[in-house]
């Protein structure tokens, strides 16, 4: 029986620097962190010989996500766009878009545009993490529908 999304994981090109604005700036506590060299039961739980990789897993108030910085095999660009298949993007859900918006872009966010309101109900808008990955800002306005989504 499945009971739940337990993490999402998100490959990073500088540990660091993601770790810095998973941490800070959109506020997920660190609770594990650790690396691993060749370890032959990681190697064959991913399937992968001689991963070699750094790891976090952060906590957020309803899931958590986790951070990797592979350095074998070497990792491969293929950020997607948000049309693309596979998993382009997440969303993070947000009480005052334009403030969240307006703080994020000062932790180096890029988003390609301004806020979007969807008339009273919505409002949205995609960036990209400091290492490039697709994360959409959502608000929902309408009492009725955030109470049901959270």
């Amino acid at each position: 029986m499945i009971v739940g999304i337990h993490h999402i994981a998100i490959g990073v090109s500088d540990f660091e620097k993601a770790l810095t604005f998973y941490r800070d700036a959109l506020g997920f506590e660190v609770v594990q962190e650790g690396q691993f060299d060749d370890v032959p039961l990681v190697n064959k739980a991913i399937g992968l010989d001689g991963a070699r990789a750094r790891m976090a897993m952060l906590k957020g108030s309803n899931t958590f996500i986790e951070l990797w910085e592979y350095t074998h095999p070497e990792p491969k660009d293929l950020r997607s766009r948000p049309c693309d298949y596979g998993y382009p993007h997440f969303a993070l859900q947000v009480d005052d878009i334009q403030s969240e918006y307006d703080r994020l872009k000062e932790f180096g966010m890029e988003f390609v545009g301004e806020v979007v309101h969807f008339d009273e109900t919505s409002s949205a808008i995609y960036g990209r993490d400091p290492c490039g990955n697709i994360i959409e800002l959502y608000e929902i306005k309408t009492d009725e529908i955030a109470q049901l989504e959270r």
